[in-house]
């Protein structure tokens, strides 16, 4: 499995990653929503189970992922501050580049 993490996305999962009340946990992608060919993606903070892969990335941030599920391997988790601010996950070794 792979993830890339923008450099505008590190430093915002790092500033929620050392608040005391998330020690212990990691950065948690999942499929909010299937279309078959595509998935819309969640993103929050959780602790490992015997479902999930850990995948670390460049930006020393480890990522939980279901391990049985195709659609999260290449994901790409950007932060943008404009037009409005956020996280987007796409996924563009599948055809999912933000699109909708």
């Amino acid at each position: 499995m792979n993830v890339k993490i923008s450099r505008n996305a590190a430093k915002v999962l790092k500033l929620e990653l050392e608040k005391e009340e998330n020690q212990g946990l990691l950065v948690r992608v999942q499929v909010s929503h299937n279309h078959g060919d595509h998935a819309h993606y969640a993103l929050g903070l959780d602790t490992q189970t015997d479902k999930d892969v850990v995948v670390s990335t460049d930006k020393e941030i480890d990522v939980l992922l279901e391990k049985d599920e195709p659609l999260l391997d290449g994901i790409r988790i950007d932060y943008f501050y404009v037009p409005q601010e956020g996280f987007m996950i796409t996924n563009p070794s599948k055809g999912n580049h933000g699109d909708h």
